[in-house]
């Protein structure tokens, strides 16, 4: 399989959770992420906020959750925002959403639940490779994304350093905080293109998150669950990988190739410890000939960040990576 990941800089206003964009500004910003303010004045017009939940995220404890937070959310939000609430049926709805609601001139598409979610909406913001618009506005997007945690992992916003509290994201959109953010874009053999907000990952590590789904019964937990299962019949592959305008050059015996856009993944696993998703670039971290006993002896330096420093683990930091691979697992 050939792939390709770079940076784009993408005009998504993505707030704390963020309400409103500023138009033709890349998302890539050394904006401070607290320092924009949106202070609504007596003639502004109610916004359009629509909040995508999956209702049976967290092993069906994110729908619970959603039911005893909605009143509160129409009680805080209700006095200026018009609140729609989208169930998802079942996967990608979250996309389909999003696009609707785009075109339909949302001011904001709110992510409630964890990671899984946040990644459906975020690629609902494309199509075909270009900016989903609202169907009476020609010029750059105006929807911004949000974020309310209700997630097993909920990896995004820790990497930001928010609180992991709903009541807290709630008083953000609120506040009508923001901060500009990087999005990653996937291009593989076919042409089509695969967005992502936190970690790309290839090799053993996206097997880990696919296995990992089938655990959420125990919380964090999974994700180490779904290494273990991962490793069972697991091998380690050579990968030809070109980094920005470098040569090619072949890794051997790469057990994991992770491109962080943010720092979090695997339920708290900081793997990717330097990324900023308001840097305008990746992290890229390649662990090479682990074996299972290798992940539990290392384990606690994947979650305090601290791998970086151990034999056959390497980091830079890239704009652009063109790798090739016949495991045909790519997760985000």
């Amino acid at each position: 399989m050939v792939y390709h990941l770079a940076v784009v800089a993408v005009p998504i206003s993505m707030a704390k959770p963020s309400i409103f964009r500023s138009p033709h500004q890349s998302m890539a910003s050394d904006l401070s992420p607290d320092s924009t303010i949106y202070r609504p004045d007596s003639t502004s017009r109610r916004r359009d906020l629509v909040f995508v939940v999956n209702p049976r995220g967290a092993n069906g404890r994110t729908g619970k959750e959603w039911k005893k937070l909605l009143p509160y959310i129409r009680s805080r939000l209700g006095g200026d925002c018009n609140i729609h609430e989208s169930l998802t049926s079942g996967p990608c709805h979250g996309i389909d959403i999003t696009r609707e609601a785009i075109r339909e001139g949302a001011d904001a598409v709110i992510a409630v639940g964890g990671d899984g979610t946040l990644h459906e909406v975020v690629n609902g913001f494309f199509w075909a490779g270009k900016h989903v618009i609202n169907h009476d506005q020609k010029a750059a997007p105006s929807t911004a994304l949000g974020i309310i945690p209700l997630g097993t992992g909920s990896d995004f916003f820790r990497s930001l350093g928010w609180k992991n509290d709903p009541h807290d994201a709630i008083e953000r959109i609120a506040r009508g905080l923001r901060s500009r953010i990087d999005v990653g874009v996937i291009s593989g053999e076919n042409g089509e293109s695969h967005y992502f907000i936190n970690v790309a990952d290839v090799h053993l590590s996206a097997k880990a998150g696919y296995y990992a789904s089938r655990y959420k019964r125990f919380g964090n937990l999974c994700y180490v669950i779904g290494a273990l299962q991962a490793f069972i019949g697991h091998q380690n592959q050579d990968l030809r990988i070109k980094i920005d305008d470098g040569e090619w050059k072949i890794y051997p015996q790469v057990t994991a190739l992770c491109i962080g856009n943010a720092k979090f993944f695997g339920g708290g696993m900081k793997i990717t410890p330097n990324a900023d998703p308001r840097s305008g670039s990746f992290e890229v971290v390649i662990l090479q000939d682990f074996k299972w006993y290798d992940f539990i002896l290392k384990l606690h330096k994947l979650y305090d960040g601290t791998h970086l420093s151990v034999k056959n683990v390497s980091s830079r930091s890239v704009h652009c990576v063109f790798g090739v691979t016949s495991d045909p697992h790519l997760a985000d």
